[in-house]
């Protein structure tokens, strides 16, 4: 048995070992990030593709799509083709939400940059945050040991929160 001390002593190791995973988690993923987002920025359509879930961000689209027409009363019926959704995935895209983080948000952040923006939800998964509303814009996913983007929001839920009340 461990006296009070020793508890006290274990408790903090543990924590100590937990909180290192964390900073170790959030400064390979703000580099994975960073690397995306410079990709995403000059073009590189292979370095852009390789960190993309594409179906994870198609489940997470169609979702978002279902989620916009049930809240307008809306029966959306089946979800949007592979096609459709794929072509809401674009640098342009990833650009426009990225630039939401905070104002005068630079078009290829550093990994130092990204730290300060990013929640880390656990291990796997982090988010680029946007700064003035605290949500997620970029979600990232941690599969096979590499990131990669799997939720955004949809160009319609963006359009459609910037013309409430309207």
């Amino acid at each position: 048995m461990l006296g009070k001390g020793g508890a006290a002593a274990v408790i903090a190791i543990s924590m100590g070992v937990l909180a290192s995973c964390g900073l170790g988690e959030r400064g390979d993923a703000s580099r994975a990030i960073a690397k995306f987002l410079a990709a995403a920025d000059k073009g590189d359509r292979a370095g852009f593709e390789s960190g993309l879930d594409r179906k994870a961000l198609r489940t997470d689209l169609a979702e978002q799509m279902a989620d916009l027409g049930r809240t307008k009363g809306l029966d959306v019926g089946e979800p949007p083709s592979e096609f459709v959704l794929d072509r809401m995935v674009s640098p342009q895209a990833v650009r426009q939400a990225a630039l939401r983080t905070a104002p005068g948000w630079p078009a290829r952040p550093t990994a130092q940059q990204i730290i300060p923006f990013m929640k880390v939800r656990d291990l796997t998964h982090v988010c680029l945050e946007e700064r003035a509303t605290r949500r997620c814009l970029l979600t990232f996913t941690k599969r096979d040991g590499v990131w990669r983007l799997s939720a955004m929001p949809s160009r319609s839920a963006w359009a459609q929160t910037q013309t409430q009340g309207l």
